[in-house]
Protein backbone atom coordinates (compact mmCIF):
# COMPACT_ATOMS: atom_id res chain seq x y z
CA UNK A 1 0.00 0.00 0.00
CA UNK A 2 1.31 3.32 -0.68
CA UNK A 3 -0.38 6.57 -1.90
CA UNK A 4 0.43 8.17 -5.27
CA UNK A 5 -2.59 9.27 -6.47
CA UNK A 6 -3.54 12.38 -4.20
CA UNK A 7 -7.39 12.37 -3.28
CA UNK A 8 -9.28 15.04 -1.45
CA UNK A 9 -12.22 14.97 0.61
CA UNK A 10 -14.36 16.27 -2.58
CA UNK A 11 -12.44 13.43 -4.56
CA UNK A 12 -13.56 10.67 -2.20
CA UNK A 13 -16.96 12.24 -1.91
CA UNK A 14 -17.53 11.86 -5.94
CA UNK A 15 -16.44 8.59 -6.04
CA UNK A 16 -18.96 7.51 -2.95
CA UNK A 17 -21.36 8.68 -5.21
CA UNK A 18 -21.28 6.08 -7.09
CA UNK A 19 -21.45 3.70 -4.30
CA UNK A 20 -24.80 3.28 -1.81
CA UNK A 21 -22.97 2.68 1.15
CA UNK A 22 -23.40 5.84 2.91
CA UNK A 23 -22.18 9.55 3.57
CA UNK A 24 -18.05 9.90 3.76
CA UNK A 25 -16.78 10.72 7.78
CA UNK A 26 -13.17 11.04 7.22
CA UNK A 27 -10.60 9.29 5.36
CA UNK A 28 -6.54 8.94 5.75
CA UNK A 29 -3.45 7.97 3.15
CA UNK A 30 -2.09 4.54 4.26
CA UNK A 31 1.61 4.76 3.41
CA UNK A 32 2.98 1.01 3.73
CA UNK A 33 3.82 -0.76 0.60
CA UNK A 34 4.36 0.02 -3.14
CA UNK A 35 1.74 -0.88 -5.75
CA UNK A 36 -1.60 1.10 -5.46
CA UNK A 37 -2.85 4.03 -3.72
CA UNK A 38 -4.99 2.90 -0.82
CA UNK A 39 -7.31 5.05 1.45
CA UNK A 40 -8.98 4.08 5.11
CA UNK A 41 -12.70 5.83 4.54
CA UNK A 42 -15.15 5.90 7.40
CA UNK A 43 -18.47 5.41 5.58
CA UNK A 44 -21.68 5.73 8.30
CA UNK A 45 -19.08 4.83 10.78
CA UNK A 46 -17.74 2.09 9.15
CA UNK A 47 -14.13 1.66 7.59
CA UNK A 48 -13.31 0.69 3.99
CA UNK A 49 -10.32 0.44 2.28
CA UNK A 50 -10.16 2.64 -1.27
CA UNK A 51 -7.66 1.26 -3.83
CA UNK A 52 -6.39 3.27 -7.07
CA UNK A 53 -4.05 0.70 -8.92
CA UNK A 54 -1.26 2.10 -9.96
CA UNK A 55 2.32 0.95 -11.29
CA UNK A 56 2.44 -2.77 -11.86
CA UNK A 57 -0.87 -3.69 -11.76
CA UNK A 58 -2.96 -4.37 -15.07
CA UNK A 59 -6.14 -3.32 -16.06
CA UNK A 60 -7.01 -6.40 -17.25
CA UNK A 61 -5.94 -8.54 -14.52
CA UNK A 62 -8.13 -6.69 -11.71
CA UNK A 63 -11.16 -9.23 -12.48
CA UNK A 64 -9.08 -11.51 -11.60
CA UNK A 65 -8.46 -9.79 -8.22
CA UNK A 66 -12.00 -9.24 -7.34
CA UNK A 67 -13.50 -12.24 -8.33
CA UNK A 68 -11.20 -14.18 -6.26
CA UNK A 69 -11.74 -11.75 -3.14
CA UNK A 70 -14.80 -12.27 -3.91
CA UNK A 71 -14.92 -16.20 -4.57
CA UNK A 72 -12.96 -16.50 -1.05
CA UNK A 73 -15.54 -14.60 0.97
CA UNK A 74 -18.05 -16.81 -0.32
CA UNK A 75 -16.47 -19.66 1.03
CA UNK A 76 -16.28 -17.69 4.70
CA UNK A 77 -12.56 -17.25 4.29
CA UNK A 78 -11.26 -13.98 5.97
CA UNK A 79 -10.28 -11.52 3.65
CA UNK A 80 -11.47 -7.88 2.50
CA UNK A 81 -14.90 -8.56 -0.05
CA UNK A 82 -15.32 -6.16 -3.20
CA UNK A 83 -17.73 -3.36 -2.84
CA UNK A 84 -20.44 -3.37 -5.45
CA UNK A 85 -21.27 0.10 -7.32
CA UNK A 86 -24.30 1.41 -8.13
CA UNK A 87 -23.80 -0.84 -11.80
CA UNK A 88 -23.29 -3.70 -10.11
CA UNK A 89 -19.63 -3.51 -10.81
CA UNK A 90 -16.79 -4.07 -7.78
CA UNK A 91 -14.04 -1.75 -10.20
CA UNK A 92 -14.90 1.93 -11.02
CA UNK A 93 -13.41 4.10 -13.19
CA UNK A 94 -12.06 8.01 -11.99
CA UNK A 95 -9.79 10.18 -13.35
CA UNK A 96 -8.30 7.47 -15.94
CA UNK A 97 -8.12 5.13 -13.34
CA UNK A 98 -9.20 2.19 -11.95
CA UNK A 99 -10.37 1.87 -8.47
CA UNK A 100 -11.95 -0.77 -6.21
CA UNK A 101 -13.67 -0.27 -2.55
CA UNK A 102 -13.61 -2.82 -0.27
CA UNK A 103 -14.70 -4.31 3.36
CA UNK A 104 -12.00 -3.47 6.23
CA UNK A 105 -10.50 -6.38 8.13
CA UNK A 106 -10.02 -6.04 11.80
CA UNK A 107 -7.00 -7.04 13.45
CA UNK A 108 -3.15 -5.39 12.93
CA UNK A 109 -0.60 -7.36 11.32
CA UNK A 110 2.57 -8.56 14.38
CA UNK A 111 6.08 -8.32 13.05
CA UNK A 112 6.97 -10.88 15.32
CA UNK A 113 5.01 -14.37 15.06
CA UNK A 114 5.36 -16.97 17.59
CA UNK A 115 5.06 -20.36 15.93
CA UNK A 116 1.62 -20.92 16.68
CA UNK A 117 0.68 -17.86 14.49
CA UNK A 118 3.21 -19.64 11.61
CA UNK A 119 1.13 -22.60 12.20
CA UNK A 120 -2.64 -20.81 11.86
CA UNK A 121 -1.18 -19.15 8.82
CA UNK A 122 0.22 -22.32 7.08
CA UNK A 123 -3.57 -23.75 7.56
CA UNK A 124 -4.85 -20.29 6.00
CA UNK A 125 -2.28 -20.49 3.41
CA UNK A 126 -3.48 -24.01 2.40
CA UNK A 127 -7.24 -23.17 2.47
CA UNK A 128 -6.63 -20.78 -0.17
CA UNK A 129 -5.13 -23.57 -2.63
CA UNK A 130 -7.96 -25.86 -1.82
CA UNK A 131 -10.73 -23.26 -2.05
CA UNK A 132 -9.83 -21.88 -5.30
CA UNK A 133 -8.96 -25.09 -6.92
CA UNK A 134 -12.04 -25.55 -9.05
CA UNK A 135 -12.16 -21.91 -9.77
CA UNK A 136 -12.47 -21.21 -13.39
CA UNK A 137 -9.86 -17.63 -13.52
CA UNK A 138 -6.35 -17.88 -14.48
CA UNK A 139 -3.69 -15.44 -14.08
CA UNK A 140 0.07 -15.77 -15.02
CA UNK A 141 2.73 -14.87 -12.64
CA UNK A 142 3.66 -11.83 -14.05
CA UNK A 143 7.01 -12.15 -11.54
CA UNK A 144 7.99 -15.38 -12.16
CA UNK A 145 11.29 -16.92 -12.75
CA UNK A 146 10.99 -15.95 -16.17
CA UNK A 147 10.87 -12.21 -15.35
CA UNK A 148 13.89 -11.99 -12.78
CA UNK A 149 16.88 -11.83 -15.39
CA UNK A 150 14.50 -8.80 -17.61
CA UNK A 151 14.47 -7.34 -14.05
CA UNK A 152 18.17 -8.01 -13.44
CA UNK A 153 19.43 -6.38 -16.42
CA UNK A 154 17.51 -3.10 -15.57
CA UNK A 155 19.04 -2.90 -12.61
CA UNK A 156 22.65 -4.46 -13.05
CA UNK A 157 24.12 -1.53 -13.99
CA UNK A 158 22.84 0.82 -10.83
CA UNK A 159 23.08 -1.69 -8.18
CA UNK A 160 26.00 -1.84 -7.34
CA UNK A 161 24.96 1.78 -5.38
CA UNK A 162 23.15 -0.23 -3.07
CA UNK A 163 25.83 -2.86 -2.26
CA UNK A 164 29.24 -3.53 -4.03
CA UNK A 165 28.90 -7.21 -4.36
CA UNK A 166 25.05 -7.65 -5.20
CA UNK A 167 25.78 -7.49 -8.76
CA UNK A 168 27.64 -10.70 -8.64
CA UNK A 169 25.41 -12.32 -5.76
CA UNK A 170 22.59 -11.62 -7.79
CA UNK A 171 24.24 -13.25 -10.60
CA UNK A 172 25.49 -16.67 -9.15
CA UNK A 173 22.05 -17.08 -7.41
CA UNK A 174 19.99 -16.44 -10.71
CA UNK A 175 22.11 -18.84 -12.63
CA UNK A 176 22.07 -21.38 -9.59
CA UNK A 177 17.95 -21.11 -9.51
CA UNK A 178 17.34 -21.23 -13.39
CA UNK A 179 19.28 -24.48 -13.55
CA UNK A 180 17.36 -26.23 -10.99
CA UNK A 181 13.94 -24.70 -11.02
CA UNK A 182 10.95 -27.21 -10.91
CA UNK A 183 8.74 -27.73 -14.38
CA UNK A 184 5.94 -29.82 -12.63
CA UNK A 185 4.80 -29.31 -9.59
CA UNK A 186 0.88 -29.18 -8.35
CA UNK A 187 -0.32 -25.62 -9.23
CA UNK A 188 -3.27 -23.41 -9.13
CA UNK A 189 -4.55 -19.83 -7.50
CA UNK A 190 -1.72 -18.63 -4.50
CA UNK A 191 -1.51 -15.50 -2.96
CA UNK A 192 2.14 -14.61 -3.53
CA UNK A 193 2.46 -11.97 -1.13
CA UNK A 194 2.12 -13.60 2.25
CA UNK A 195 4.53 -11.16 4.27
CA UNK A 196 3.69 -9.91 7.79
CA UNK A 197 1.81 -7.00 6.81
CA UNK A 198 -0.88 -8.36 5.02
CA UNK A 199 -1.86 -11.12 7.32
CA UNK A 200 -3.95 -9.60 10.57
CA UNK A 201 -4.06 -10.81 13.98
CA UNK A 202 -6.82 -9.76 16.38
CA UNK A 203 -5.97 -10.57 20.40
CA UNK A 204 -3.28 -13.27 18.83
CA UNK A 205 -5.88 -15.21 16.64
CA UNK A 206 -5.62 -14.66 12.96
CA UNK A 207 -8.34 -12.58 11.10
CA UNK A 208 -7.66 -12.06 7.96
CA UNK A 209 -5.72 -11.76 4.89
CA UNK A 210 -5.10 -8.94 3.10
CA UNK A 211 -3.96 -7.57 -0.46
CA UNK A 212 -4.28 -9.90 -3.29
CA UNK A 213 -2.80 -7.56 -5.89
CA UNK A 214 0.22 -10.16 -6.48
CA UNK A 215 -2.20 -13.24 -6.16
CA UNK A 216 -1.79 -15.74 -9.68
CA UNK A 217 -1.35 -19.30 -10.93
CA UNK A 218 2.00 -20.72 -9.70
CA UNK A 219 3.35 -23.73 -7.54
CA UNK A 220 1.78 -24.08 -4.62
CA UNK A 221 5.35 -24.98 -3.06
CA UNK A 222 6.30 -21.62 -4.48
CA UNK A 223 3.92 -19.90 -1.72
CA UNK A 224 5.06 -21.76 0.87
CA UNK A 225 9.07 -20.68 -0.31
CA UNK A 226 7.46 -17.05 -0.29
CA UNK A 227 6.11 -17.60 2.96
CA UNK A 228 9.34 -19.15 4.58
CA UNK A 229 11.01 -15.99 3.39
CA UNK A 230 8.65 -13.30 4.71
CA UNK A 231 7.80 -15.46 8.15
CA UNK A 232 10.63 -17.66 9.41
CA UNK A 233 13.63 -15.55 9.43
CA UNK A 234 14.40 -13.76 13.07
CA UNK A 235 16.98 -11.17 14.07
CA UNK A 236 18.36 -7.87 12.60
CA UNK A 237 18.58 -7.57 8.75
CA UNK A 238 22.50 -7.97 9.07
CA UNK A 239 22.49 -11.39 10.71
CA UNK A 240 19.20 -12.98 10.05
CA UNK A 241 18.66 -16.63 11.30
CA UNK A 242 16.41 -19.31 9.60
CA UNK A 243 13.76 -20.01 12.85
CA UNK A 244 12.92 -23.81 11.43
CA UNK A 245 10.14 -24.60 14.50
CA UNK A 246 8.46 -21.70 12.90
CA UNK A 247 8.70 -23.15 9.65
CA UNK A 248 7.82 -27.07 10.68
CA UNK A 249 4.64 -25.18 12.48
CA UNK A 250 3.85 -23.20 8.85
CA UNK A 251 3.91 -26.90 7.50
CA UNK A 252 2.31 -29.04 10.14
CA UNK A 253 -0.61 -26.00 9.66
CA UNK A 254 -0.52 -26.67 5.62
CA UNK A 255 -0.19 -30.22 5.66
CA UNK A 256 -3.58 -30.35 7.97
CA UNK A 257 -5.58 -29.06 4.64
CA UNK A 258 -3.32 -30.36 1.91
CA UNK A 259 -0.18 -32.72 2.26
CA UNK A 260 2.80 -32.07 0.58
CA UNK A 261 3.85 -34.27 -2.31
CA UNK A 262 7.79 -35.95 -1.77
CA UNK A 263 8.66 -33.67 -5.25
CA UNK A 264 7.14 -30.64 -3.38
CA UNK A 265 9.26 -30.97 -0.40
CA UNK A 266 12.64 -32.01 -2.52
CA UNK A 267 11.92 -28.19 -4.60
CA UNK A 268 11.57 -26.05 -0.97
CA UNK A 269 15.50 -25.18 -1.29
CA UNK A 270 15.50 -24.00 -4.96
CA UNK A 271 11.89 -22.71 -4.51
CA UNK A 272 13.01 -20.51 -1.20
CA UNK A 273 15.99 -19.30 -3.05
CA UNK A 274 13.84 -18.17 -5.98
CA UNK A 275 11.51 -16.19 -3.79
CA UNK A 276 14.40 -14.52 -1.91
CA UNK A 277 15.57 -13.47 -5.27
CA UNK A 278 12.07 -12.29 -6.82
CA UNK A 279 11.70 -10.28 -3.38
CA UNK A 280 15.11 -9.03 -3.43
CA UNK A 281 15.36 -7.54 -7.16
CA UNK A 282 11.74 -6.00 -7.14
CA UNK A 283 12.78 -4.16 -3.98
CA UNK A 284 16.38 -3.40 -6.06
CA UNK A 285 14.33 -1.88 -8.90
CA UNK A 286 12.05 0.05 -6.21
CA UNK A 287 14.58 1.51 -4.54
CA UNK A 288 16.79 2.60 -7.97
CA UNK A 289 13.34 4.07 -9.50
CA UNK A 290 11.39 5.86 -6.46
CA UNK A 291 8.24 7.84 -7.89
CA UNK A 292 8.78 12.14 -7.28
CA UNK A 293 6.34 13.01 -5.14
CA UNK A 294 4.93 9.99 -4.04
CA UNK A 295 4.04 9.26 -0.24
CA UNK A 296 5.59 5.83 0.43
CA UNK A 297 7.95 3.57 2.33
CA UNK A 298 10.43 1.44 -0.09
CA UNK A 299 11.57 -1.70 1.38
CA UNK A 300 14.98 -2.62 2.18
CA UNK A 301 16.20 -5.02 -0.34
CA UNK A 302 19.55 -5.49 1.77
CA UNK A 303 16.97 -7.68 4.10
CA UNK A 304 17.30 -10.71 1.58
CA UNK A 305 21.38 -11.07 1.37
CA UNK A 306 21.36 -12.98 4.47
CA UNK A 307 17.99 -15.61 3.13
CA UNK A 308 19.72 -16.09 -0.21
CA UNK A 309 23.12 -17.11 1.51
CA UNK A 310 20.98 -19.58 3.97
CA UNK A 311 19.25 -20.96 0.53
CA UNK A 312 22.30 -21.18 -1.13
CA UNK A 313 24.32 -23.20 1.85
CA UNK A 314 20.72 -25.73 2.29
CA UNK A 315 21.22 -29.31 1.12
CA UNK A 316 17.43 -30.16 1.33
CA UNK A 317 14.03 -29.40 2.80
CA UNK A 318 15.51 -31.05 6.14
CA UNK A 319 17.69 -28.15 6.39
CA UNK A 320 13.82 -26.17 6.96
CA UNK A 321 11.73 -28.26 8.89
CA UNK A 322 12.22 -32.33 9.76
Amino acid sequence: MAVYTKLDQKNIEQILSNYSIGKLDKFEGIEEGIENSNFLIWVDKKKYILTIYEKRVKKEDLPFFSELMASLNRSSFKCPKPILNNDKKSITNFNNKKLMIVSFIEGRPKVNLSPDNCKSIGVEAAKLHDLTKNLKIERGNDLSINSWRKIFDQVKDKCIKIHKDLPKLIEDNLADVEKNWPKNLPKGIIHADLFHDNIFFKENNFSGIIDFYFSCNDFYAFEIAICFNALCFDGPKNNLSFNVTKAKNFIDGYNQIRRLSEEEKNSIKVLSQGAALRFLLTRVFDSLNTVEGAIVKVKDPMEYLKRLEFHKNSKSFEDYFF
